[in-house]
């Protein structure tokens, strides 16, 4: 199986890549992620999603591109994916990151680039020459280009509409190098999935919820108490690139309106909406607030049986917890006995016994 073509593997190779920071000299330890991590780094949220992930992740297994770390007491299900040190070559090579001969070294040093690729003289960026010529030609050609999709100028540029996805987490694009900036081109979010909320709901906040489950619940209970204008999915990690989507939501509804937002509590759920929040501030739309009633309910219901992975904590976790206002110490008492509560825990079965909150 090429790892190219699965988005589980593709996100693992650009970790590895950022964590590697382009080197390409033996590592001292195998690279490795927590499972449900990367599968919200990924986007990968729904079920459907999920299950080709873990399809995607045996089979690279299985042709020896990476091993798969159980659960304690459950080998059924995974628990960490390891990127062995011997597979590191066959990983680049797979993705187009691969040292140059000394013969392609000494065509980059060599040749006579344009001021935004200068810095390639001196700089190791494990890519072929004649794919860094490409990137030449464009800039060389100048021009009024128009701002678009980063997929559109890949094509443009490669023939191949997902290379500079790959290139952007690679050295060439570390900073004080080539930015998209100068490729006039940019990252296009996928869109929010939302449903509106009934006519009584009209002036009522937004409320994001991280999963698909809980929001296809809450769309059902809103038709039903009318609390909110919309009820907004927002993907795990997805809605971090995609919260500026909220401006066509709001240009949908008659205007900005606040913006709640629920999601699993654990590091990563508490991560996303503090994360987007800061990108929609840049964006001149709504802080994101923790919709407290909720994770209230949430708290409620204990600690369930998974425990946060050892990546998972940190002693940040004070600081994400604070988000979360006058119920910060409950939820940063539930972190530190490495627990941490789905937010499926509020589905249909409690909510439909709800007036409102």
């Amino acid at each position: 199986m090429n790892p190219a073509r699965a988005p589980i593997a593709r996100e693992l190779f650009a970790q590895w890549q950022r964590a590697r920071g382009g080197r390409m000299e033996p590592a001292a330890r195998p690279f490795t992620r927590d499972w449900e991590d990367l599968l919200k780094d990924a986007g990968l949220a729904s079920a459907a999603e999920r299950n080709e992930a873990e399809q995607d992740a045996l089979a690279l297994a299985a042709d020896g591109w990476l091993e798969l770390k159980p659960v304690r007491y459950k080998p059924h299900l995974i628990a960490r994916l390891v990127l062995p040190l011997s597979a590191e070559v066959r990983w680049s090579e797979a993705f187009g990151f691969v040292p140059p001969t000394d013969e392609e070294a000494r065509r980059v040093r060599e040749f006579p680039w344009v001021p935004e690729l200068a810095f390639l003289r001196e700089a190791k960026v494990n890519l072929p020459f004649d794919e860094l010529r490409q990137l030449n030609d464009f800039l060389q050609e100048g021009g009024e280009w128009e701002l678009v999709p980063i997929k559109e100028r890949s094509l443009q540029i490669f023939g191949d509409e997902k290379r500079l996805d790959l290139l952007t987490d690679s050295a060439l694009f570390r900073d004080g190098r080539l930015s998209l900036a100068q490729l006039r081109c940019e990252v296009v979010a996928e869109p929010l999935a939302w449903k509106r909320g009934p006519a009584a709901a009209n002036g009522q906040p937004v409320i994001v919820l991280e999963n698909a489950a809980t929001w296809h619940s809450y769309d059902c209970w809103n038709q039903v108490t009318a609390q909110f204008s919309a009820v907004i999915y927002g993907g795990g990690n997805r809605f971090v690139d995609g919260v500026g989507f909220l401006a066509e939501i709001f240009r949908e509804l008659g205007g900005p309106r606040p913006v709640f937002y629920f999601g699993d509590l654990d590091v990563a759920g508490l991560a996303i909406p503090q994360r987007a929040s800061q990108r929609a501030q840049g964006l001149g739309l709504p802080l994101v607030r923790p919709h407290l009633w909720s994770y209230r309910q949430l708290l409620s219901f204990g600690a369930d049986l998974g425990h946060l992975s050892e990546d998972g904590l940190s002693l940040a976790d004070p600081v994400l917890c604070l988000w979360l206002e006058e119920i910060a110490p409950s939820a940063q008492a539930l972190l530190a006995k490495r627990r941490r509560l789905a937010q499926e825990h509020l589905g249909w079965e409690f909510l439909r016994t709800q007036p409102q909150f």
